[in-house]
C-alpha cells in the first residue's frame, strides 16, 4: 500500500460526505449516517497514518502533481498526524453526542440540514489545517474552519447566539485579515509561502524584517488561540452556542491557532528571539485566565475561562524553545483537547438534566445523577492535574523544563504554573461543591424543603438543578391548589417546596421568575460519547509513556527543521538549512544531530 495516498483523505472524505449530508438534507438518519461513517474514515485514516509516520517516515502528498516548490504540498509528519489523530476522535465524539440530541429533540435548536454540511466543513478545515506545507493553504483551512464555525455558533438564532457570534465573526475576520496580511508580507519578502522552503530564505533576511514578519504571524496566530491580551472575545462568546458546539470549539478551534504557533515558530524563526515575549504572554494568559474563571458562577463561564488559563501552559513549553518544554507542550495539547472538550459535553448533559449551568441555582446534581457527577468529576480532576492524571504529567514535564532552562522568567512561570494549577483546582472544586453536592444559593432556609426531598427521592434535586425552591408565592399556591391565597404569610412559605415537588413531579419546575424550564432525561447516546472521552481522558494517562515518546520524536523533528524541509524538497535543499539546538528530551536522551 502506498501510505502517502491517505495524506488528503482527512480532508476529501468530510468536504465529500458535506455535499451528500447537503443533498440528503430531507433524510435525517441517513444524513447522521453519512456524517458518522465520514468521520469514522478519518479517524481510521488518521490512526493508520501516525502509525505508518513511526515506521516510513513524513508522508508527503503535492495535490495535482506539481512539482513541491510550486505546488501545494499536504505533509503528514508526527505532530501533525497526532493531532490529526486526536482531534478526529473529538469530532466524532461530539457528532455522536449531537446526533443523539437531535434525535430527542426533533432538531428545533440545530436544524439538521445546516448542522451536518457545516459540521463536516469544519472537520475538513481542521485537517486541511493540520496537513498544511503551505502557508496560503493553511489560511484557507483556517477560513474554511471559521466560516463553518460562523454557522455553528448562531445555530437555533437566540438574540445571545446572534450577538455572541457577532462578537466572535468580527474578531475572527480581523485575524484573518492579520494572518492574510502577514502572508502576503512573507511572500514579498521571500517570494514563496511554501513552508519547506521558507526556512531557507528566512535565514537569509535582515533580523529587522524577520523579527516583523515573525509577529505579524504570532499575533494572528494569537487570535485564533486566544492568548492574553487576544482572549477577551472568548468567554463571551463560546457559553451560548449550542453544547456539542461549545465543545468542539473548545476542544479545538483554539489549538488549531497553537498548533501553528508551534509549527512556524519551530520551522521558520528558530532561535527564540521573541522567547522572553512568549514567556510574558503565557504568564498573562495563565493568571488572568484562571482569575477570571475563580470569579465565575456558570459552569460555561468558568470552563471558558480555564481554557484562556490553560493555553499558558502551551505557550510556556513553545517559548522554552527546548526539547523538553516543546514535547511537554504538545502531549499537553492532546491532552487539553480531550479534557476540555468532555467538560463542556458533561456541562450540556447537567443543563439538559437541570435546566441551567447557573452555579447559583444548581445543587445536588450527583444526587440526581451520580453518572453525571463522576463524568465530570474525572476530567474536572484531570484539568486540575491531579496525579496521576494526564493533566499532572504534562504539567510536570512543563516545570521539568522550566527549571531545567534556569532562566529568571521561566521560574518565574514554574511559580506561576503551580499557582494555576491549584488555582484550577479551587474553581473546579468550587464548580463540584455548588453544582453537584450543595443545595442551591436559592434554596429556601426552611428544613421542610429537605424532608420533602427525602419523600421523593431525587425531587427536591431536580428543584435544586433548576433554581425552583425559591419559587414565588403565586407558583406555591397555584400548586397546592383552592385556599391557599387565604393562608398567613408564614404558612406559605412553608408551602413552598411542597408546591415546587408537585411542580417537579407533574414534569413542570418553574424556575425563580415562574417560568417553567424544560428538565428532560439524558438520552444513551449523548451519554456515552461523553464517557467514552473521559476513558479517552483516562487512557492519556495509562499511555502517557508512548505518547510523551511520540511527541518527543515530533518535538526533536521540529527544533531540528532538516526532516521536515527534506521530505518536501528532497535532500539537497536540507543540507542548506541549518538546524535549531534539539537538547535532551524527557529521559536525558538527545542532543544535537
Amino acid at each position: 500500500m502506498e501510505w502517502p495516498t491517505l495524506v488528503p483523505l482527512p480532508v476529501l472524505v468530510p468536504l465529500v460526505a458535506a455535499g451528500l449530508a447537503l443533498a440528503l438534507a430531507r433524510h435525517r438518519r441517513a444524513q447522521a449516517l453519512t456524517s458518522l461513517v465520514a468521520l469514522t474514515v478519518v479517524l481510521v485514516t488518521s490512526v493508520a497514518m501516525l502509525v505508518a509516520v513511526q515506521d516510513v517516515g513524513t508522508l508527503v502528498v503535492t495535490v495535482g502533481g506539481w512539482p513541491s516548490d510550486v505546488g501545494i504540498s499536504l505533509v503528514a509528519d508526527q505532530l501533525s498526524t497526532l493531532m490529526l489523530s486526536i482531534s478526529s476522535a473529538v469530532t466524532l465524539a461530539v457528532l455522536g453526542y449531537s446526533v443523539a440530541q437531535g434525535a430527542a429533540d426533533g432538531d428545533d435548536g440545530a436544524p439538521v440540514a445546516i448542522f451536518h454540511p457545516t459540521y463536516l466543513v469544519l472537520a475538513a478545515g481542521v485537517s486541511n489545517a493540520f496537513l498544511s506545507g503551505d502557508l496560503f493553504n493553511l489560511y484557507v483551512g483556517f477560513e474554511m474552519l471559521l466560516a463553518a464555525s460562523f454557522v455553528l455558533i448562531t445555530l437555533g438564532g437566540t438574540s445571545a447566539r446572534i450577538r455572541a457570534g457577532s462578537t466572535y465573526v468580527v474578531v475572527s475576520i480581523a485575524s484573518s485579515l492579520v494572518f492574510l496580511a502577514a502572508i502576503a508580507l512573507v511572500y514579498a519578502a521571500t517570494g514563496t509561502s511554501n513552508l519547506a522552503q521558507l526556512p531557507e530564505r528566512l535565514d537569509a533576511l535582515p533580523d529587522g524584517v524577520r523579527l516583523a514578519l515573525q509577529l505579524a504571524l504570532l499575533v494572528a496566530f494569537g487570535i485564533k488561540a486566544a492568548v492574553f491580551p487576544l482572549s477577551a472575545w472568548l468567554p463571551d462568546s463560546y457559553p451560548t452556542a449550542p453544547a456539542p458546539v461549545t465543545a468542539v470549539f473548545a476542544g479545538l478551534l483554539t489549538k488549531v491557532g497553537v498548533y501553528a504557533i508551534i509549527r512556524t515558530q519551530t520551522l521558520l524563526f528558530p532561535g527564540g528571539r521573541l522567547d522572553d515575549v512568549l514567556l510574558v504572554v503565557a504568564l498573562a494568559t495563565m493568571l488572568v485566565g484562571i482569575l477570571g474563571a475563580v470569579a465565575q458562577s456558570d459552569l460555561k463561564r468558568l470552563l471558558s475561562f480555564t481554557l484562556v488559563s490553560h493555553i499558558g501552559y502551551m505557550l510556556l513549553g513553545i517559548a522554552l524553545s527546548s526539547r523538553l518544554g516543546l514535547a511537554a507542550a504538545i502531549f499537553y495539547v492532546i491532552h487539553h483537547i480531550t479534557v476540555q472538550t468532555t467538560l463542556f459535553l458533561v456541562t450540556g448533559l447537567v443543563e439538559r438534566r437541570g435546566g441551567t449551568t447557573s452555579m447559583d441555582r444548581l445543587g445536588g446534581v450527583a444526587k440526581l445523577s451520580p453518572l453525571l457527577g463522576v463524568l465530570f468529576f474525572v476530567p474536572a480532576m484531570n484539568l486540575a492535574g491531579i496525579p496521576p492524571l494526564s493533566g499532572f504529567l504534562g504539567k510536570v514535564g512543563l516545570l521539568q523544563a522550566g527549571v531545567q532552562d534556569g532562566g529568571v522568567l521561566p521560574l518565574v512561570l514554574v511559580g506561576a504554573s503551580v499557582v494555576t494549577s491549584l488555582l484550577t483546582l479551587y474553581a473546579v472544586a468550587k464548580a463540584w461543591n455548588r453544582s453537584f453536592w450543595s443545595r442551591p444559593a436559592t434554596v429556601g432556609r426552611d428544613h421542610e424543603t429537605e424532608a420533602h426531598e427525602d419523600e421523593v427521592p431525587g425531587a427536591g434535586t431536580v428543584l435544586s438543578a433548576v433554581g425552583a425552591v425559591g419559587v414565588r408565592s403565586g407558583a406555591a399556591e397555584r400548586a397546592r391548589g383552592a385556599g391557599a391565597g387565604a393562608e398567613q404569610h408564614g404558612a406559605r412559605e412553608q408551602a413552598e417546596p411542597e408546591g415546587v415537588v408537585a411542580g417537579a413531579l407533574t414534569g413542570e419546575p418553574v424556575d425563580p421568575d415562574g417560568v417553567h424550564v424544560d428538565v428532560r432525561r439524558l438520552p444513551a447516546g449523548m451519554v456515552v460519547p461523553t464517557a467514552g472521552l473521559v476513558v479517552l481522558g483516562l487512557a492519556l494517562t495509562f499511555l502517557a509513556g508512548p505518547l510523551l515518546a511520540v511527541a518527543d520524536e515530533a518535538a526533536a523533528e521540529l527544533l531540528d527543521r532538516r526532516p521536515y524541509v527534506v521530505s518536501v524538497l528532497g535532500g539537497a535543499a536540507g543540507e542548506r538549512v541549518s538546524p535549531g539546538p534539539v537538547g535532551p528530551g524527557p529521559d536525558g536522551a538527545g542532543g544535537q544531530p
